[in-house]
């Protein structure tokens, strides 16, 4: 003890100033707190009960003599007593034990203020004979359930278990081991252990300490030690073990023996545990004085010391140490705050001190870790590096990294930073910062082993403690690709390893193997990213990859696909056209394959126009072609070709290169025209309404590329006739312009008649002899009387180069047909001059003459005529009965006449439809004759009378 250092961490609070009040008149015998206020008892049976400021609340009169025993129960405001009341018979014992509940008080009008007794129990009855009581302890199990220990002198130990208030109990005894001397029987000290559902009880008298266990029935009892102490000096830990004080020690007791013992000299008075201290009261022999020490057992320590009176009671409340001395003074102590206790410790560098203290006493993490920065600052000030740093890693999670990394990387402690740095990754307290700074002390120490230790050793779920880019990028910069490698795949980074892979190192084969094993979706933004590169140095291998991945070859994607997932929608391969942006062959190589695969598209259009611009653009790159010298022609010892100079060898190489190179790309250019002809013509077939392309974008492609072939397939397909006909004007394809005028001019076939008069356009301001041209196509005119003669006069006649021979022929059948229409057109006008003259003839007969009806049979019934009959101006005549409803109009007749009207009547309509007159004048071949037809019927030839003149 003498060893130990010896601290105030406590103060006294009252000052000395402190007392029993004076209301409280008799001896105190016994005392007890709790509930916020302590409860005395005094010898001549009063009870007070005193708040905070030691001021008497109220005091009441418990028993009619001494007040031996006192309790506060805590989960209910009652308390207990025991004391010697009046004896009234020599066979009942004035001991007795009351009940008092404290909330409910005597009614009004009573002479004093005291609360309800509710219970008045007897302690001793013919089974448990009276014995001294030495000691007294309550256990509140589970209100109103309490268990009552009565400790006597004989070494029995009397329970009284159950409902006190409603005397609903069950007494039984507990016997200690007797031994021969009465006098150490006596129990001198008892306390319970709560265990979950064990319930234990400890007695103590001056020759042993037992341990009875109450939840066997009936209780068995085990002795812990063979020494026992006085009373006064027993108490109970907040860990449930038994203290006991003797002269030489204190002795902690568990339930299997005697545990941990402190040598402590001097008689122990009393014992007490308050917040994790051994309170003790010690009476020192040597100097005839009592001691009050406050021990810290875990640090080793004495918290408070002082010399007090002559202590009868020891209490602890409202957070205080309580000491109730003999001349009723009461002292006061309480503990100091832990700043002011720390501070007391840094003053005397006590840095280890103020640690175990802050730990011990449960203070939260940032005092602690407050307490190890004050204790490593003062290590570092000493220059004691690396003991400063083994303190700051005790800080990571409340102090900041920064305030440590300062400190070292000035002190040029690689070494120790590189430590700290390790300790802040593994607790998950590190930055990208941290990162970078730890990866760049490897780097600097050339310390691989921990390198890999620190980017291979992963935690138990696998995952990294350290910010993964940063960590690549930091090895990356350093040259460590392997490491940057291995993280960047462990953590699935894939834009990072294939970076590492393409722009470092350079191993294209190794980055096409890597994204193969990805899942497609992967693949897919992978590809996206490097695929430049990757079709810059492996366009082969990756136009197959995107072939896989474009089509249902992708492995995973069939896994999934047999297993019953959903599927997976492929990507378009338009997606990538991008990454081809410097290599066109390799683009219009996988649109190609893509289209063998896959022969129905949802970008079937997208992509049958891509490969239009790639067949029909005029400067597709492609790599340069070397040129390949045979072996044969080749001087072993020079390697030249023989009898060749260096000069003229090198002049021949250069024009053969350039040579082969014209020819190879204007092949090329000829194939890929082919390609395109080929695809325009199979993505719009016969059966096609629209094509699987632009139409429209191929017919720009053709023109800007100058491609004849496809832009006559485009015109045609597309009905723009004119359009093609153009082509080969603009080529002088004469030959060509008549054999499709032939084909796309027949109307028989449905082709546009009209195409001939653009020719014959043409060829009138060819400016040049064009006879037999000229020739064929009035052939084609003339026989689908396209133009009047005159009109093909009127355009011919613009040829300087055109003689008249060219056309005398077919002016001459002209004239001939012309001729012969005449002469039928006479012969039609005489015979409907005939036909008006008979009618007019006819009309005017019936006007002017009797018609006589000689017909004798019925001309819808055919029998005889009788009366009634009718007879009609048209020779018809019919039975009344054969008519039915209608006798106006003949039934023969009647029908022609209907249509003759309706003829007339629609004519009268179409002659108010312009649409319709215009829409036939613009497809006639001849006009004049829709007009002549118009004028003949009657229909344009009414008109109506103009507004009326002012005369």
């Amino acid at each position: 003890m003498y060893q130990w250092r010896k601290f105030e961490f406590f103060e006294e609070k009252s000052a000395g100033k402190a007392s029993i009040p004076s209301e409280i008149s008799g001896n105190v015998r016994c005392c007890s707190s709790g509930r916020g206020r302590i409860a005395v008892g005094c010898d001549d049976g009063m009870v007070g009960l005193l708040d905070r400021g030691f001021k008497l609340s109220y005091a009441f009169q418990a028993h009619a003599a001494s007040v031996l025993f006192i309790q506060q129960l805590k989960q209910r405001n009652f308390l207990i007593t025991v004391g010697e009341d009046e004896q009234t018979t020599p066979q009942l014992s004035p001991i007795c034990l009351k009940v008092f509940d404290l909330d409910k008080m005597q009614p009004e009008g009573s002479s004093t203020t005291s609360p309800m007794c509710v219970q008045i129990l007897r302690i001793f009855t013919n089974q448990f004979p009276e014995a001294k009581i030495t000691s007294f302890l309550v256990l509140e199990e589970a209100p109103p359930i309490l268990l009552i220990t009565i400790g006597l002198d004989t070494g029995s130990i009397y329970c009284i278990k159950g409902d006190i208030a409603r005397e609903r109990i069950t007494r039984f005894a507990l016997l200690v081991e007797p031994v021969a001397d009465k006098s150490l029987a006596s129990i001198t000290g008892l306390g319970f252990r709560v265990d979950g559902r064990a319930l234990q009880l400890f007695a103590v008298t001056p020759a042993s300490v037992s341990l009875f266990s109450l939840n066997d029935q009936p209780p068995k009892r085990h002795t812990l030690d063979q020494i026992g102490c006085d009373s006064n000096a027993v108490t109970m830990s907040d860990r449930l073990d038994l203290i006991v004080g003797r002269p030489e020690a204190v002795y902690f007791y568990e339930i299997d023996g005697r545990g941990p013992c402190w040598a402590f000299d001097g008689e122990k008075k009393f014992l007490g545990w308050f917040r994790g201290y051994l309170l003790c009261v010690i009476a020192d022999q040597r100097s005839n004085r009592n001691m009050f020490n406050v021990y810290d057992l875990k640090n080793r320590l004495i918290a408070h010391s002082m010399v007090v009176g002559n202590v009868s009671h020891l209490l602890c409340e409202w957070g205080y140490i309580v000491l109730i001395m003999s001349d009723k003074k009461v002292l006061c102590i309480g503990e100091k705050d832990m700043e002011s206790k720390l501070d007391m410790l840094f003053k005397k560098n006590l840095y280890t001190v103020a640690i175990n203290l802050v730990q011990s006493q449960q203070a939260d993490a940032a005092a602690t870790a407050e307490v190890l920065r004050k204790y490593a600052d003062h290590l570092y000030g000493k220059q004691d590096y690396d003991e400063a740093m083994s303190q700051y890693i005790h800080t990571i999670g409340h102090l900041e990294p920064s305030y440590v990394i300062q400190k070292f990387l000035d002190a040029q402690r690689i070494h120790n930073l590189t430590n700290y740095l390790e300790k802040l990754h593994e607790r998950g307290f590190a930055s990208k910062d941290h990162t970078t700074l730890l990866l760049n002390c490897y780097t600097k120490l050339k310390d691989v082993e921990k390198l890999n230790k620190f980017i291979k050793d992963e935690d138990g779920r696998g995952e990294h403690k350290f910010d993964v880019e940063t960590a690549i990028r930091v090895c990356r910069a350093a040259g460590y690709h392997e490491h940057a490698l291995y993280v960047a795949r462990k953590a699935e980074r894939h834009e990072w390893y294939l970076k590492l892979l393409l722009e470092d190192l350079g191993s294209y084969d190794e980055a096409l193997l890597y994204i193969s094993s990805l899942e497609p979706d992967q693949v897919g933004i992978t590809v996206k990213e490097y695929g430049k590169i990757l079709i810059e140095h492996r366009p082969a291998e990756t136009v197959e990859l995107l072939i896989r991945l474009c089509t249902d070859d992708w492995e995973s994607t069939k896994k999934r696909m047999t297993s019953g997932m959903h599927l997976v929608m492929l990507p378009s391969p338009m997606d990538f056209v991008k990454i081809f942006v410097h290599n066109p062959k390799s683009l219009m190589e996988f649109l190609e394959k893509y289209i063998s695969k896959v022969g129905d598209s949802a970008a079937q259009v997208e992509i049958h126009n891509t490969l239009l611009e790639l067949y029909l653009s005029n400067d597709l790159s492609f790599p340069s072609i070397s040129q390949e010298i045979s072996n044969e022609n080749r001087d072993p010892k020079v390697g030249r070709p023989k009898g060749m100079t260096n000069g003229s060898m090198a002049e021949s190489r250069v024009k053969m290169n350039a040579e082969n190179k014209d020819l190879k790309k204007e092949k090329d250019h000829l194939e890929r025209q082919q390609k395109g002809l080929a695809l325009l013509k199979n993505a719009w077939t016969s059966d096609m309404e629209q094509p699987s392309y632009d139409a429209f974008l191929a017919v720009i492609l053709c023109q800007m590329n100058a491609f004849k072939d496809g832009l006559l397939f485009l015109y045609e397909k597309m009905e723009l006739y004119k359009e093609v006909i153009a082509c080969y004007m603009q080529n002088h394809d004469h030959e060509g312009l008549i054999a499709c005028c032939k084909k796309l001019g027949d109307s028989t076939q449905g082709g546009d008649p009209s195409l001939w008069v653009d020719v014959l356009n043409y060829f009138s301001e060819l400016g040049e002899d064009c006879s037999k041209e000229v020739k064929e196509v009035l052939t084609y005119i003339e026989r689908d009387d396209i133009l009047p003669p005159i009109v093909v006069l009127q355009t011919l006649s613009k040829n300087p180069c055109l003689t008249l021979s060219v056309v005398k022929d077919y002016i001459a059948r002209k004239l001939e047909q012309e001729s012969k229409l005449i002469e039928d057109d006479r012969k039609s006008i005489e015979k409907y001059q005939e036909d008006t003259a008979s009618m007019r003839k006819e009309i005017q007969d019936l006007r002017t003459n009797a018609r006589i009806f000689q017909l004798s049979k019925c001309t819808a019934c055919t029998f005889t005529l009788d009366l009634p009959a009718v007879h009609f101006m048209c020779m018809h005549s019919f039975h009344l009965r054969c008519l039915g409803d209608n006798e106006k109009e003949c039934p023969e007749c009647a029908p022609e006449y209907r249509s003759i009207l309706d003829t007339k009547r629609n004519l009268e309509l179409n002659a108010r439809d312009q649409n319709l007159f215009f829409q036939q004048l613009k497809n006639s071949k001849d006009g004049f004759s829709v007009i002549a037809d118009y004028f003949g019927k009657g229909i344009v030839s009414k008109t109506s009378p103009g507004p009326p003149q002012n005369p």
